[in-house]
């Protein structure tokens, strides 16, 4: 085995053009972590003995115990690069040596720990996808596919587990090479149907197939291309020895690093066509031209994509990208959070703090490191009491956040936790900051006095509580059964002008409310249509394919709940006097309104909110936020009440595949109208 010496590791992280970033995605149990022990073997991090059997990646004992990957695991290998291979590496910019960086992120492939992908992803330039050879293209791999693509994550093809194909179809070599045919094209399919017309990325997928025959012939073959097979390993049967003669012939963990160097893009590349999708900012500022750049001279851009349980309990070391600058300890920096507003002196969400310690993930370990340029991943740790899941880190005073990530599944099914011995109570809402810190999906709330954590699926759940249980609380709790959350929303327009008045009769609000057009709530899911577009551009795109006056369209004052719901407050208003004072208090009363419905306290989904009219008073102290929040909710649920209300449940989408083995998917599609089931 060969050790990964530091000062190599961080003396090649300064050349930028030899980096690759990226994440293994692909369906469950299509071979991704088997996969990646053949990468950790070429790097001497694990014996190639192990390699395939090991699944090194899978450093929890629930992973290994289910056979499936649960976290992404990060680690950072060493390559050396056959010298004759270098000038193909000429589009990534000069090459100074042989030795490459590969960031790795083994990622799930179950539908319920998809945000584990998300995550990764947003901190990849590229995506080893791996599809089953027998199975195909399933729908977790048209959903990871799907979300690269989102992120301008760059794919390239691993078509696995070809010895399916040989002794399990028993297929003739015709037979085969068409059906790794189809396979290729059902990714092509995807790849069309998803990816931009003529992006940024070019051309992103190829495949070479070769075919296979029995025994006689293999070792036929074997002579004529001058492979060595002793004749002990000439006794070998079937898998066993179709699995020397390729790992002498083409070793899977050579054939994919090359495939990574040369067909992958550096940070340098991805990093010019990633940042106007990745930063909120405009696009000329400081921040994003460091960005574009990745300039280690500019000012930090860093993102924070999830958090990685510590050996110290109840910490956490926040792990995520450099986007541009360098991090080190000791160095002022300011940490905003998702919900902090730039330019809002009244805005949240944001401090100023040194950085403790940096470090670098490598599986289940990790190793100091005295900074971190850009174009690399880094794990932080001691900002943990700053960030709940992600956030932005960076030195620039005028810095605008890095997008949040949107997930594929949504947070449905909920369970109610309850302490068995009254008195760990305190220990049970510990557990429960902790266990939020410690997943990108997973949410933790009280209602009505109870907490509730909610999850993807059942055994998101399964395995969330096990943690609050074992790890985070370290408690015996009781859970309540699976429940799914609900939404509201309205079917028709208020069929009046709703009138609500402050308690001391000084500020009146008149609004109505009407559900959204098909597709909108769609568009602000994917990020289409977000509170931080250009309102100019956002009201062209509105009024042209949806049809929104495009004078009401400029004037939207935000979206619901948490900024970025599929909600929207609008103002139509014409000549009203103090509006704008009241703006802060009247976008409150939304947040909240949005956040807890008028029929039971669900979420809001697909809900247009217009005020029509407003009477404030002249005196500034009547029309105080205690005055104009809770008449603001009033006011909206009055427009629910008169717009035809209804409640939303989520549909799951099933497919069903029946082969040797029965495999069922289960995922998360939509809300649908709960009167029409």
């Amino acid at each position: 085995m060969v050790n990964l010496k530091m000062e190599e590791l961080r003396a090649a992280m300064d050349r930028k053009n030899q980096i690759r970033n990226l994440a293994v995605i692909a369906h469950v149990d299509h071979g991704k972590t088997t996969l990646t022990d053949s990468l950790l073997a070429k790097a001497g991090v694990i014996a190639s003995d192990h390699a395939g059997d090991k699944c090194a990646m899978d450093t929890r004992k629930d992973e290994q115990l289910k056979g499936i990957t649960i976290k992404s695991t990060a680690i950072s290998l060493m390559y050396d690069l056959d010298p004759k291979k270098i000038p193909f590496t000429r589009d990534q910019g000069e090459t100074e040596s042989n030795e490459f960086i590969i960031n790795l992120i083994d990622s799930p492939g179950h539908i319920d720990f998809s945000s584990e992908v998300t995550a990764a992803l947003r901190v990849a330039d590229g995506a080893l996808v791996v599809v089953d050879s027998i199975s195909g293209v399933c729908v977790q791999t048209e959903t990871v596919l799907r979300q690269a693509l989102t992120e301008r994550i760059k794919p390239v093809l691993m078509i696995n587990k070809l010895d399916r194909c040989v002794f399990e179809k028993q297929l003739e070599p015709e037979e085969m090479y068409q059906n790794l045919r189809r396979v290729v094209e059902s990714v092509n399919v995807v790849l069309m149907t998803y990816s931009e017309n003529n992006g940024p990325m070019g051309e992103i997928m190829m495949l070479k197939a070769t075919k296979f025959s029995d025994k006689e012939e293999m070792l036929q073959m074997t002579e004529k291309l001058k492979i060595k097979v002793s004749a002990e390993e000439k006794e070998l049967e079937g898998k066993s020895l179709m699995r020397k003669v390729m790992s002498k012939w083409i070793p899977v963990g050579d054939a994919m690093l090359e495939m990574m160097v040369l067909h992958l893009p550096s940070p340098v590349t991805a990093q010019k066509y990633r940042t106007d999708l990745l930063y909120e900012g405009p696009n000329d500022d400081e921040a994003a031209i460091a960005m574009k750049n990745c300039d280690s001279n500019g000012p930090l851009m860093l993102y924070i994509s999830k958090m990685v349980p510590s050996m110290d309990k109840g910490r956490f070391y926040a792990f995520g990208r450099v986007f541009s600058g360098k991090v080190e300890p000791g160095m002022k920096a300011k940490i905003m959070g998702p919900d902090y507003q730039p330019g809002n002196p009244k805005s949240t969400d944001m401090f100023y703090t040194q950085i403790p310690r940096t470090v670098m993930m490598m599986g289940s370990s990790i190793m100091s490191i005295h900074d971190v340029p850009c174009g690399n991943v880094v794990g932080i740790s001691g900002i943990d009491k700053y960030l709940v899941k992600s956030g932005t880190i960076t030195t620039y005073h005028n810095a605008h956040n890095m997008k949040v990530m949107k997930f594929s599944v949504s947070p449905v099914v909920r369970v109610a936790v309850d302490v068995v011995n009254p008195t760990d109570l305190p220990q049970l809402i510990e557990g429960l900051k902790r266990l939020s810190k410690s997943d990108p999906m997973v949410q933790c709330t009280t209602e009505y006095g109870q907490h509730i954590v909610a999850g993807a699926g059942e055994l998101h759940l399964e395995i969330c509580l096990k943690d609050l249980e074992e790890e985070h609380a370290g408690i015996p709790i009781r859970k309540s059964d699976p429940v799914v959350s609900y939404r509201e929303t309205v079917s028709d327009k208020s069929d009046r002008i709703c009138l609500a008045k402050s308690n001391n009769k000084h500020v009146r609000l008149y609004m109505t409310a009407s559900p959204l057009p098909d597709g909108v709530v769609e568009d602000i899911d994917q990020g289409k249509v977000t509170s931080g577009q250009d309102f100019k551009e956002r009201a062209h795109y509105l009024a042209e394919n949806y049809g929104f006056d495009s004078h009401e369209a400029r004037k939207i004052w935000c979206f619901g709940p948490s900024t970025s719901g599929p909600n929207m407050l609008v103002d139509v208003t014409k000549s009203v006097q103090y509006l704008q004072e009241i703006k802060d208090s009247v976008v409150a009363g939304f947040q909240w309104a949005t956040q807890e419905g008028v029929l039971c306290e669900e979420n809001l989904r697909g809900v247009r909110f217009d005020i029509h009219d407003v009477n404030v008073h002249s005196d500034p102290a009547h029309r105080r936020g205690a005055q104009v929040i809770p008449a603001t909710r009033r006011c909206l649920f009055a427009s629910l009440l008169t717009a035809e209300p209804r409640i939303l449940e989520p549909v799951y989408q099933v497919e069903i595949q029946v082969y040797n083995q029965h495999n069922f998917v289960l995922s998360f599609a939509d809300y649908r109208d709960f009167q029409k089931l």
